[in-house]
């Protein structure tokens, strides 16, 4: 597994000087700034980069990057993605996890005193009230049908063994 972990993209140039547009996929958006280095994923390779200054732009923000000093610079760099090292990533209270040590879990629901695969969880989604869980069939899953499983503790979600890689949760496989 890479060590590598996707945190958001340079989506556009801002300015003549070097400046960039970037769109965050870290909660809260502005914590993207607080990880560095940044290692950008371009064609030519994964290349370390600085941030030497930033700042809130519309609904997103604009950063001054190291060594990137000029409109061409910065066009090179459009729809790169931006990645960090998982180590720098905070350590979180038990029972809390990010969202890629969920991706890839297996889900067995516990429904009416059996135990049933449901598949492997292909990612989350943030929908306002609560997380949801997106579970894809693989060839271990009772049936083929996706899943999206409400990332709610207790009620749905009823326990994380990320040592076993799995998820418990309560939820009726017809659904």
């Amino acid at each position: 597994m890479s060590n590598l972990l996707n945190v958001g993209r340079i989506t556009a140039v801002y300015g003549v000087k070097g400046w960039v547009k970037i769109h965050s996929e870290t909660q809260p958006k502005e914590n993207i700034f607080n990880y560095q280095p940044w290692f950008l994923k371009t064609r030519h390779g994964v290349k370390s980069i600085e941030i030497d200054t930033w700042r809130p732009h519309g609904k997103g923000f604009v950063a001054k990057l190291a060594g990137v000093d000029d409109r061409d610079q910065a066009s090179a760099l459009t729809s790169v993605v931006i990645a960090v090292e998982r180590a720098q990533l905070p350590a979180l209270d038990e029972g809390d996890f990010y969202w890629h040590q969920l991706e890839g879990l297996r889900v067995v629901s516990q429904h009416e005193g059996s135990h049933y695969n449901l598949g492997i969880v292909k990612q989350m989604l943030a929908t306002g009230a609560n997380d949801v869980l997106v579970v894809a069939a693989d060839a271990q899953s009772i049936d083929q049908q996706e899943r999206l499983i409400p990332y709610v503790l207790e009620q749905f979600v009823l326990s994380v063994d990320l040592d076993g890689g799995e998820i418990q949760v309560a939820w009726d496989p017809e659904f």
